[in-house]
């Protein structure tokens, strides 16, 4: 049986989480490394459970830890929790098949964006409640990008203006998202890029600089610092 958090919802939070986390060298997987005491994970589900519409959390685990995950996470919030794949793509597709028949909006965010407020993963539903197939949070690029060559010579300047840096959670129309996963073929990195390729349009909405990707140890830090500033 699926975990409903608020009856009242009308969004799953889909929640790949069993990614190794390479970049934040060897450990426990991503998902599991602690932050202030505590794994990214619990962070990231404990800010998504604080948002009114969330009806359903599912997390896709790493294949050993689903056990663990459940037990870890049952203080914090209702969560169904099942084994996750190989790639990105398969964690999120196992998730979305243990959404129940009732929520229509599904969010997809990332575990590692562990301190996204809640207020971000509302604004997302909003945007989808009202209307749009798929809807992902944005940040203007700020730095100077270049494109380079095989041999790091630059070729250019890119107008940064068009740019956005993409954040989760995204959010899409359920029937959107699985129809997307259904055609998916080779693995993307973000779900709204399967959308895109169905030639179905995908819009922005103001992202939040505390949903920072925590890849590195430099990441880490600066999130451990953050919680200090919130406290």
């Amino acid at each position: 049986m699926t975990a409903q958090l608020n009856p009242r919802g009308d969004v799953a939070v889909l929640v790949p989480a069993a990614g190794a986390g390479v970049r934040l060298g060897p450990g426990a997987p991503k998902a599991l490394r602690p932050l202030a005491g505590e794994p990214l994970l619990v962070h990231a589900v404990r800010r998504i459970a604080a948002a009114p519409s969330v009806h359903t959390i599912v997390i896709a685990a790493p294949a050993a830890e689903v056990d663990f995950v459940r037990r870890l996470l049952a203080p914090v919030a209702p969560v169904t929790v099942v084994p996750g794949g190989a790639e990105r793509q398969a964690s999120v597709a196992a998730a979305l098949a243990a959404v129940p028949t009732g929520p229509q909006i599904v969010l997809v965010h990332d575990a590692a964006r562990a301190l996204t407020p809640p207020a971000l993963v509302e604004s997302v539903a909003e945007a989808v409640r009202s209307g749009h197939d798929a809807v992902i949070p944005v940040l203007p690029v700020v730095d100077t990008i270049k494109e380079v060559d095989a041999g790091e010579r630059v070729l250019g300047t890119v107008d940064r203006s068009a740019l956005r840096a993409v954040q989760t959670p995204q959010g899409f129309r359920r029937s959107v998202l699985a129809a997307a996963h259904d055609a998916a073929g080779d693995p993307l990195t973000d779900d709204a890029g399967l959308v895109e390729k169905q030639g179905l349009p995908v819009v922005c909405v103001p992202g939040s600089e505390l949903a920072l990707k925590i890849t590195r140890p430099f990441d880490l830090a600066l999130a451990e610092h953050l919680l200090t500033l919130d406290s």
